[in-house]
């Protein structure tokens, strides 16, 4: 019998995906090239999507972000810009130029949310098909960055069977959200995962409450669910917390 870890999906996956959150270099873990060369060589098979993280895809050398996109891609992991970005072309009247922009860096996804723009329902469909008529993957982030009050599950099921019959294979449910139905509404957080459509949902987890929180989402969600905001520093240790090695998950593989 081969001395092997406990089985886990190997990629294309449809559950238990990672996306991995590029800060660019940071306290979370250096990720300039020579950063995700390494990344790459330690975690590529366990790493789904990266995130160029909020205007980085501006703010970082054109030279550099491409580089570090193209590493990205050809170690099997797709590259997507985030959101923020989005809702700042989206203030600046500029989302084809932003779509332009990001077809030269060689990036072939994006995130639309609404974190802190609010898009009527025409307007939301018309730029996801807009991404999509460029030739993007588009991913919907779902929630605001300072919510108010929690989500209903039949809000949540709505979206996602919009998004899938627009051709949106995943929500990510924003951060932000999670901690507010969890305390506000800790019953619908416990019936998330029961739903037919969670497996097109991606959770949001908080990079500065690793690796407690991580854990508490694998108890609450089963090891195969969805996570987004794992950083470079993170992402080889969440694996470990998914096959049952770790403090943080009191090594059940050995229960």
């Amino acid at each position: 019998m081969a001395f092997k870890l406990p089985e886990r999906s190997a990629k294309p996956r449809t559950c238990g995906l990672t996306s991995v959150i590029d800060f660019g270099p940071d306290t979370f873990g250096w990720t300039g090239e020579s950063g995700v060369r390494d990344l790459l060589d330690y975690a590529a098979p366990y790493i789904d999507f990266a995130k160029i993280y909020a205007m980085n895809a501006l703010l970082v050398p054109e030279p550099t972000i491409k580089r570090v996109i193209g590493m990205y891609q050809d170690g099997g992991v797709k590259c997507y810009s985030g959101g923020i970005l989005f809702e700042y072309a989206c203030h600046t009247h500029s989302v084809p130029d932003m779509l332009r922009h990001l077809k030269g860096l060689g990036i072939g996804a994006m995130e639309i949310s609404e974190n802190y723009r609010t898009l009527e329902p025409a307007q939301r469909r018309d730029y996801i098909r807009m991404a999509q008529d460029h030739g993007f993957h588009v991913i919907y982030e779902f929630g605001r960055k300072n919510p108010t009050s929690a989500f209903s599950l039949d809000n949540l099921s709505h979206l996602v069977h919009e998004m899938n019959e627009l051709n949106v294979e995943h929500v990510i449910i924003e951060q932000s959200e999670i901690d507010m139905i969890a305390k506000s509404s800790p019953d619908a957080l416990a019936a998330l995962p029961d739903q037919p459509w969670f497996s097109h949902v991606i959770v949001e987890a908080d990079p500065y409450r690793f690796p407690q929180q991580h854990a508490q989402l694998l108890t609450d969600f089963g090891s195969e669910v969805n996570l987004a905001n794992i950083t470079a520093g993170q992402c080889l240790r969440l694996e470990g917390l998914r096959r049952g090695i770790g403090r943080a998950v009191d090594y059940s593989l050995l229960g």
